[in-house]
């Protein structure tokens, strides 16, 4: 197994599935028969979801709603989606924790990276809600922030296609899929693979991103069968 421990990170859109918004439920199951088959291979599994499937902090300010209350709005549709997640993995007999990063007792625990890898190193999966629990920040920025408490190996950034591109795939039938970029390539060629606070946070500590579909069965698994799936991000 190449890595030892991941942090996962799933945007809310992606739980939609076909629908508009909310849940989808083949979707969420999916996504944890995934999850429960790359913890099966004792990888330690973090996982940062959004909330995008429910509110979005910006989309927020369309509407009159000030932009903070908005944000921490957002990071409360993160913590409905990790227990949701929690739930799901919970039918399929895997133990996980919602840590937030904002206090929320008794739904789930407030996050330390301490807390995150205690529960790691017992074999249960780790969902890391809340965002970083202040706003003006992304979920985004909350994985990369979660990866280096926790010291994970590499952020596997799950989406809808199959890796990084020159262009926007769905859009431009000439797009080009990048193998491996590095940070610098990526601010110069302005991929927008995460926003900047995330990347810069990742390009400075060193932090590998792998960008993959998450929605094609078995990829999780190759990604961490070491198979070069997806698009290799880092400082090389």
């Amino acid at each position: 197994m190449k890595y030892k421990r991941v942090l996962l990170k799933l945007s809310g859109e992606a739980l939609m599935g076909s629908k508009q918004y909310g849940f989808d439920a083949e979707r969420l199951e999916m996504y944890v028969s995934e999850i429960k088959k790359a913890v099966e291979t004792d990888v330690q599994i973090a996982i940062v979801i959004g909330g995008g499937n429910i509110f979005r902090g910006l989309k927020g300010n369309n509407i009159g709603i000030d932009r903070v209350q908005g944000d921490y709005m957002g990071m409360l549709a993160t913590v409905i989606n990790g227990l949701a997640l929690q739930s799901a993995l919970y039918s399929l007999g895997v133990k996980s924790r919602v840590l937030s990063g904002i206090n929320i007792d008794p739904v789930c625990e407030l996050t330390s990276g301490s807390k995150a890898i205690e529960y790691l190193e017992k074999g249960e999966i780790v969902i890391i809600s809340g965002g970083t629990g202040n706003p003006f920040f992304t979920t985004d920025t909350a994985s990369v922030l979660r990866a280096l408490e926790i010291k994970a190996d590499i952020i596997l950034k799950g989406t809808r296609v199959n890796g990084v591109y020159s262009a926007d795939p769905e859009k431009d039938p000439y797009a080009v899929k990048f193998d491996t970029v590095s940070f610098d390539e990526a601010y110069e060629k302005q991929l927008n693979i995460m926003d900047m606070t995330a990347f810069t946070l990742c390009k400075e500590n060193n932090m590998p991103i792998i960008v993959f579909d998450i929605n094609m069965p078995g990829n999780l698994q190759k990604i961490l069968n070491g198979e070069n799936i997806g698009t290799l991000v880092n400082n090389s």
